[in-house]
């Protein structure tokens, strides 16, 4: 896993429940942080959300209705405070769930290699 974050901005992890995925990487943010200082090694922070205990609308953000105005969803906030964070520290941001074909589609465009988030606010 580590020499495929190395090469790639994103990945997803999948597996039978039960499988140690989320282990997996935990483990690696442990041995990564742990061994700070070494090498290429930083502290690595994880935000974590399971994107199907909310909706797409504050997945993502959604307009609206009664102002037109755009309400940037969980994802967008936490992509905008990661993207503003200049220190040394590494920072994944983590989808633990049950993958769904909706919002992997739309996550698609953020692990192609143009590394950009497309939200309809712009």
């Amino acid at each position: 896993m580590y020499d495929t974050i190395l090469v790639r901005h994103g990945l997803m992890i999948v597996g039978p429940t039960g499988g140690a995925k989320t282990s997996n990487y935990k483990m690696l943010q442990q041995a990564m942080t742990s061994l700070k200082g070494e090498d290429a090694f930083e502290r690595v922070q994880v935000d974590i959300l399971n994107p199907k205990s909310i909706t797409m609308g504050q997945l993502y953000g959604f307009v609206e209705p009664s102002t037109q105005e755009w309400k940037d969803g969980v994802l967008a906030k936490i992509v905008n405070e990661a993207s503003k964070d200049e220190g040394p520290d590494k920072r994944w941001i983590m989808f633990d769930g049950p993958v769904d074909a909706l919002w992997i589609e739309n996550m698609n465009t953020v692990l192609d290699d143009n590394k950009k988030l497309c939200l309809n606010s712009g």
